[in-house]
């Protein structure tokens, strides 16, 4: 019976690598956590072309956003596990989700690792009309015209920061649903929420136009995008501190021999120089495109900081 079981297993695996030969053969899915605009879905589209040209066939980005970044994921684990469905997916989909809900749709751990696409700067941002210029200036803002006040932020150790902050500081801000970068930059500029902190990506063009001002970027040292602004450390926080990511996953069982093709099409074209410049590190999204063996022994351990981190804040799961 083992040397049948043997057998089947060797005769399964030459099936696999025959099929990642001939792959892909049909357009790709390209599942994003988030709404169009933001970071993750521009990413994928820049994608889209260089990767028809290498591959013969079209990606196509689908926006799943909602659910506190749990429907892209779910939408990720229940798509068939052949190829033709990739996922770029947030540090809350892919690490923080599952400490912080009591049941998931779906489960991260199962998903299958392609590689850690990118490290996510983010900054804190406000309206420029609000002429403030420091977190002081925010806080005596929030004293001055109590409950007209809320920010937007996607990410743990942001909201971890934010609430911690505020009250510390006695200050009258209220969090609100996080759809997508788009979204918050047009909350932002709009008014109706006037401050997050979220994505460098998302904020840029308009940081650079004096439509926002930045107060703070989460990096350890400063970004060179924005030398002037201080970092947490700088104005004396010292809770933790973990970079977000986007990370490049497939639906549960996906072959291993399609898995190595996705990821040596998907880093060969992040990695030239004048795309990684051009849709990443300009825009404040340091690649990091490693292995997806290296990409699962990153989630293991970020996994871990995200389950202690929530231990810590005392926040329950909903």
């Amino acid at each position: 019976m083992l040397r049948v079981l043997m057998a089947l297993g060797a005769v399964l695996s030459l099936a696999s690598a025959a099929r990642a030969q001939d792959f892909p053969t049909k357009p790709v899915r390209a599942i994003t956590a988030l709404t169009p605009g933001g970071a993750s879905d521009v990413f994928l589209r820049a994608l889209s072309d260089p990767f028809q040209k290498r591959t013969g066939q079209p990606l196509v980005v689908e926006n799943r956003p909602g659910g506190s970044l749990n429907i892209g994921g779910q939408a990720c684990a229940d798509a068939p596990p052949d190829g033709y469905t990739i996922c770029l997916l947030p540090v809350e989909t892919l690490s923080y989700n599952q400490f912080l809900f009591k049941k998931l749709s779906y489960d991260p751990n199962a998903l299958e690792p392609i590689t850690n696409m990118f490290f996510v700067t983010a900054v804190l941002v406000v309206n420029s009309s609000l002429n403030v210029h420091s977190l002081d200036d925010l806080a005596a803002l929030s004293k001055a015209k109590p409950g007209t006040l809320s920010y937007m932020s996607p990410a743990m150790p942001l909201v971890y920061f934010m609430e911690n902050w505020r009250r510390a500081n006695g200050v009258d801000i209220v969090k609100v649903p996080y759809k997508g970068g788009a979204d918050a930059a047009n909350a932002i500029l709009g008014g109706s929420t006037p401050v997050a902190f979220s994505g460098l990506a998302n904020f840029i063009a308009h940081i650079r136009a004096g439509t926002m001002k930045t107060l703070l970027v989460d990096t350890v040292t400063r970004s060179s995008l924005l030398p002037d602004v201080p970092t947490l450390r700088e104005i004396g926080y010292t809770g933790p501190l973990a970079t977000a990511y986007f990370g490049l996953v497939a639906p549960p069982g996906t072959p291993k021999p399609i898995v190595a093709k996705l990821h040596d099409v998907v880093v060969e074209i992040a990695g030239e120089r004048a795309f990684a410049e051009r849709n990443m590190i300009s825009l404040g999204l340091p690649p990091v495109l490693n292995t997806p063996e290296e990409f699962g022994l990153f989630l293991k351990e970020n996994r871990a900081i995200g389950a202690r981190m929530v231990k810590e804040s005392g926040l329950e799961p909903q």
